[in-house]
Order: C-alpha cells, then structure tokens, then sequence
C-alpha cells in the first residue's frame, strides 16, 4: 500500500521552494500541453463565475454582504478544478516572477509561458461563454441569472482606468495567497480549505480578476443581445476592463512572489 500522505503542513521556506519548484516546471511545459492546459483554466474559472452568478440571481432579496460572501463562496470552485484538476491559470502563473528575479527561469521564457497561458485563458472563456448562452440559463428564474450577468457587467464596466488597476492587484494577491496556500495542502481537502477563503473575499469585496472578466463580461455582452437589452457592456469597456485588471494582476502576483522569494530564497 503507498504510504499516507504526511498530514503536517510545510514551513513557509519549504512552501516557498515547492511553489517556486512547481512554477519552474510550469515554465517548461511544451506548447501543446500549455495550451491545452491553459483552455481549460479559462473554462474552469468560468464556471466559478457562472456558479456566482446563479449565486447573486435575485440576490436583492439578500444583504448585500451575505450575498457576496455567498457568490465568493461558490466562486472558489473555479480555482478548485484549477489546483486540484490541473491546469495553467495566466494570474496564478503570475507567480513566475519570483523565480525570474532569483534566476531559476528566465524571463523570456516566462514572458512567452505568460502570454500563451493568457490567451488560452481568454479562448477557453469565450468559448464557455458562448456554450452557457446556448444553453438558455440567462432565462433561468425568469431571467434572474441574466439580469445577474447584466448587473454585474455594467459594474465592472463603470469603473475607472486607477480602480480597475488598484483592485487588480488586490484580486491577484488574494488569488496568488490560494494558490500558495493550496500547494501546501497534503491532500484535496487541504487544498481546498486553504483556497477556499481567499477567494471568497477577493470576490465578495468585487476586485478585479482579469480571467474571471474573460467570460464575465463576453457573457454580459451576449446575454444582452440575446434579449435586446440596452447594452451594459460595450467593446471599449471590456477591453478598458481586461487591460487595467491585466496589469494590476501582474502586480499584484509580483508583489506575493517578490515577497516570499525576498523572505527566504534570499538567505
């Protein structure tokens, strides 16, 4: 029988060196897995979102902070298949930078890892997009998961190009602490009660994940031209949207990775 495996957690300078080992074999994947990998991160975070939108439909008859917590709650299920499945997410994969600034990858090759994660991330989010509006959930609750979807696009659209950047980085440090957390787990449920709170309150408090808005606002959008609403999401703020929260992640993912590495890679 294989042994147990080791109950105990790792010290956080252990945790650092298995995170930086692990980010230095994610560096070195081959395209294909890469891309494979990185479509399906931007279907699972997809459906986190989707599940947080069935969440807040007809969240009006709730406390706006219950009602959050509870769409945050459900969300984690995107970075749970994520860690637990096994795929290549762009603002976990922001992490990266760490082990360029110690020299264990360079960063060209990371840059390159960064970019084609990205945009399978996007890919594999449109195309959730496209299959949940087929299957009519908009309609679901006479229409509470669409007018949901619609809500939530129009906020994330409405905010300025300093706001989307400052809650990009704070969205992927929580993001980037879930994923450290869950590589110390042993075990599933290890992993998943280690990323589970994270991203409850990068969520609940409405921060800005630039793979989550991959499908959450291309969703808004469709969903909109499925019913002949008024537009809530245009072209110019989705893009505004996905640009700022961009840039804030890598920030914000730098920021976890730089910390650490300083803390104990430096010794």
């Amino acid at each position: 029988m294989p042994d147990a495996p080791d109950p105990t957690l790792p010290e956080p300078p252990a945790l650092t060196e298995t995170v930086f080992s692990a980010l230095e074999d994610k560096a070195a994947l081959k395209t294909g897995p890469r891309i494979t990998l990185g479509l399906l991160a931007g279907v699972y975070i997809g459906l986190g979102g989707l599940f947080a939108l069935i969440a807040l439909a007809g969240a009006e008859a709730m406390p706006y902070g219950v009602a959050q917590i509870l769409a945050g709650l459900v969300f984690a299920l995107g970075l749970a298949l994520v860690m637990v499945g096994g795929a290549e997410l762009f603002t976990g994969n922001t992490l990266m930078i760490g082990p360029v600034a110690h020299g264990r990858i360079p960063a060209s090759t990371a840059a390159v890892a960064l970019a084609v994660v990205y945009l399978a991330n996007f890919a594999g989010s449109g195309l959730l997009a496209l299959l949940v509006l087929a299957s009519g959930l908009h309609e679901a609750g006479e229409g509470a998961v669409g007018r949901a979807a619609l809500d939530l696009g129009a906020t994330k659209t409405e905010k300025g190009a300093g706001q989307l950047l400052a809650s990009g980085i704070l969205a992927n440090m929580l993001v980037c602490l879930a994923v450290w957390l869950a590589y110390g787990g042993k075990t599933v449920t290890q992993k998943l009660v280690a990323l589970t709170l994270p991203i409850a309150a990068f969520v609940a408090a409405g921060f800005e994940h630039s793979v989550a808005n991959m499908f959450l606002l291309p969703y808004a959008a469709l969903v909109g031209a499925a019913t002949d609403t008024a537009p809530t999401v245009t072209a110019a703020g989705m893009a505004t949207n996905l640009a700022m929260s961009t840039i804030g992640n890598l920030i914000g993912g730098g920021i976890i990775a730089l910390a650490y590495g300083r803390a104990y890679m430096s010794r």
